[in-house]
């Protein structure tokens, strides 16, 4: 069995959300789109499909993964 790091599991949700990065969004939007996105996908799912993202572009996703971070860290 596999340990799931919660920040990531955050991060990959966020990663294949709907929020885009022109979008401001505070704490409670962050934490609603990171519950939408593992209840619609599941954690196995938003990892699966941030890896099929950097496998098909990964010059965008780099820049995507980056924001992402940049979200959850400074909401910690």
């Amino acid at each position: 069995m596999t340990r799931v790091n919660v920040t990531d599991a955050r991060c990959e949700a966020l990663f294949v959300s709907d929020l885009q990065m022109s979008d401001a969004p505070d704490a409670t939007v962050l934490a609603d789109t990171v519950s939408a996105a593992v209840r619609r996908f599941g954690v196995r799912g938003c990892a699966s499909r941030m890896a099929q993202e950097f496998g098909e572009h990964p010059e965008t996703a780099a820049d995507r993964m980056r924001w992402v971070r940049e979200l959850v860290g400074a909401r910690r």
